[in-house]
């Protein structure tokens, strides 16, 4: 590690110490959703300025990117069951921030982003933009980084139906 102070670089060796194979203390499920609890109360407590819920603000940036959109798919994409999405969209749709709309075929339907809902993301979106940069700065972005790449190598593995799969 190398780590930089006014104009002093310092270089610094880590060395582990004992069993390297020595099974994590605790239960993973809990330390993470400990993580994910802290990280959602910043980024709640800052998107909530805007009068949203941080579900809310990834709801209509997901719309915003991929809409019109199928709900199964917007379900699919932003990785819940139908039923949550339902739930999460109606108090959308009664502000008027999303819209359905009959699909191609006149079974399936289609969400959209309406104007009002464009220009509350763009109002969240400066709250996230300020909980994103705190984080940042609290942790630093080398660990912000690191824990992109653990989460997107872990998301990877974890895919239905690769359980049991080889991995290389």
């Amino acid at each position: 590690m190398v780590l930089t102070v006014a104009t002093t670089t310092i270089v610094c060796t880590i060395v582990i110490v004992g069993n390297t194979e020595a099974k994590p203390q605790g239960c993973t499920n809990f330390k993470l959703r400990q993580l994910v609890r802290r990280v959602s109360q910043r980024y709640d407590a800052e998107v909530g300025k805007a009068g949203l819920k941080t579900t809310q603000y990834s709801l209509l940036s997901h719309v915003l990117r991929l809409g019109p959109i199928r709900p199964g798919d917007l379900a699919a994409a932003m990785t819940m069951d139908a039923s949550t999405l339902t739930r999460n969209l109606k108090p959308m749709l009664a502000a008027g921030w999303l819209q359905m709309s009959a699909g191609e075929d006149g079974r399936s339907r289609l969400v959209h982003i309406t104007a009002a809902g464009r220009d509350k993301r763009a109002e969240a979106q400066r709250h996230w933009k300020a909980a994103q940069q705190g984080l940042n700065d609290l942790l630093g972005i080398e660990r912000v980084r690191a824990i992109h790449a653990l989460v997107d190598d872990s998301l990877a593995l974890l895919q239905p139906g690769l359980e049991g799969a080889e991995h290389d």
